[in-house]
């Protein structure tokens, strides 16, 4: 008799969400909504978002429901409330009552509580100086995240802290990728517009540069916007624009343009 297959460890299950996740965004959705389901006790599901803080700023990257979303931002409005508490300090933030809640000033349980939520558990995960994150969990039943509860939460956000720290430095590296790929296209363009300008006036690069410059500044117009008109201009897909050098010409002003 073949032994049965062993049932999938949570660091299995989540290895299975990044291979099957569209994108990071996908990833992180799929991430919260298996962390309430995960947190769940007794049949029924708690509300879960996923905080994270990088650059000075606070977002809820993943959520198991628009309601867990909502009541994470309420957070970022006040500027305080547990998730952040527990992500900044990387230390767990238990609220057992919402109705007997001050730490964070009345504004911000009432308007948890207003959204039918009594208890509030926030456990931080381990980034290891990257970012700082938190797993929030939140019950309509007061004092639903008892000691068993947040044990469970300790050691689910101990496992998964690996997998998310993945997730957030591929995220970086793709916002770097993008970030640079966007200043590479923009410098070739700025680029060919004074290679455009040098041709134009029989100048120096330096020349074409100071002109395009001006131009931008006069105009009050983006250097790359001033580069790209001028490029599509050659190519036949606008006005043709000439920028000039200063003294040359009718135009007096450095890098004033002259259509024609």
């Amino acid at each position: 008799m073949l032994p049965s297959n062993p049932a999938p460890t949570t660091v299995d299950q989540i290895q299975n969400l990044i291979l099957e996740s569209a994108d990071f965004e996908d990833f992180l959705n799929e991430l919260a909504r298996f962390s309430a389901h995960q947190m769940a006790g007794e049949g029924d599901d708690a509300l879960c978002g996923i905080t994270l803080l990088r650059d000075r700023k606070a977002a809820t990257i993943g959520w198991s429901s628009d309601s867990a979303r909502e009541v994470d931002e309420i957070q970022y409005r006040l500027s305080q409330g547990p998730c952040l508490t527990a992500a900044e300090e990387e230390r767990e933030v238990h609220v057992p009552d919402l109705f007997e809640e001050d730490r964070w000033g009345p504004d911000y349980a009432d308007a948890v509580a207003s959204h039918g939520l009594r208890s509030v558990l926030s456990v931080p995960f381990h980034l290891q100086g990257e970012a700082r994150a938190a797993l929030n969990l939140y019950s309509d039943v007061p004092r639903k995240f008892d000691e068993k509860a947040t044990a469970r939460a300790r050691g689910y956000t101990r496992e998964i802290s690996q997998a998310l720290r993945l997730a957030v430095r591929f995220s970086l590296h793709t916002d770097s990728a993008s970030n640079l790929r966007a200043t590479l296209e923009s410098r070739t363009i700025i680029d060919i517009a004074i290679g455009i300008v040098m041709a134009q006036n029989r100048c120096s690069q330096e020349a074409a540069a100071r002109i395009l410059t001006a131009a931008s500044s006069n105009r009050n117009v983006k250097l790359r916007d001033i580069a790209k008109s001028l490029v599509d201009s050659v190519g036949g897909t606008e006005t043709r624009t000439h920028f000039e050098e200063p003294g040359r010409g009718q135009d007096r002003g450095e890098g004033r343009a002259r259509v024609g």
